[in-house]
């Protein structure tokens, strides 16, 4: 296969014991071997995180690392058995290939692409990706949010009460309409076919995306096949509001 956006190192299989404190999991390995990995994920990882689930771990040849063992993947069986990225590191470097390539059409043409550039009304928010030089002269705001949650085939965004999440809504819907924003929900899991807000964990982020997309927010649910070989660009869900 050729059309790898981006393709994980040497990932190495084990089985979740329990994550713990937001950032260790405990993990044991195929030798029976069991070792403290790096989860690089803030949220709850809610549904994707139970205990005697498959995982795969990245290893790290940093000798200065206290924790050379990265929780990459976990296998989940919402549907069919399907791995999901828990990596929220992760995302943003596949977005930035893809924008590199002008994988998402929906974005038209554009000359530069800028990540972590400060914005908002206080200047305190960095958005992930700004480009120029777009087809309407008109800068793009892009925000990436990582996205695990899913009811069935439906992926949600969030999996929990985000503040942080309703401040950048509300901050892209300041810049609009003289600026595009842009909320790019990056779907890391292959059997999601659907996306909607998740009301149910978070309804004042429901209600203000809503708002937004009807002051011109632009939306694009992006699904992508996650495999311990590599991320795939799988296209569009479709939108359920």
């Amino acid at each position: 296969m050729n059309d790898w956006l981006y393709r994980y190192p040497l990932l190495y299989p084990g089985i979740l014991l329990k994550r713990y404190k937001r950032f260790f999991a405990d993990i044991q390995l195929a030798s029976g071997e069991i070792v403290t990995a790096h989860c690089p994920n803030t949220g709850p990882m809610t549904g994707v995180s139970t205990p005697g689930s498959a995982v795969q771990l990245s290893l790290s040849d940093n000798l200065k690392r206290k924790l050379p063992y990265t929780l990459e993947l976990i296998q989940v069986h919402d549907n069919e058995p399907t791995w999901v990225g828990v990596n929220t590191a992760l995302p943003n470097r596949v977005v930035k290939l893809a924008l590199a390539t002008y994988l998402f059409p929906e974005l038209g043409r554009y000359s530069q692409i800028r990540g972590e550039v400060v914005y908002g009304q206080d200047k305190k928010s960095r958005v992930d990706f700004f480009l120029t030089g777009s087809d309407d002269d008109r800068p793009i705001f892009l925000e990436v949010k990582n996205t695990t949650l899913a009811q069935k085939r439906l992926a949600l965004f969030p999996d929990t009460e985000t503040t942080r999440g309703q401040k950048h809504l509300r901050e892209l819907m300041a810049l609009l309409p003289q600026s595009r924003a842009v909320m790019l929900y990056f779907i890391n899991r292959g059997d999601c076919t659907h996306f909607a807000p998740g009301d149910i964990t978070d309804p004042i982020y429901g209600q203000l995306l809503r708002s937004a997309i009807a002051l011109g927010l632009e939306v694009l649910p992006c699904r992508f096949q996650v495999t311990p070989e590599g991320i795939q660009y799988l296209g569009l869900a479709e939108c359920k509001f």
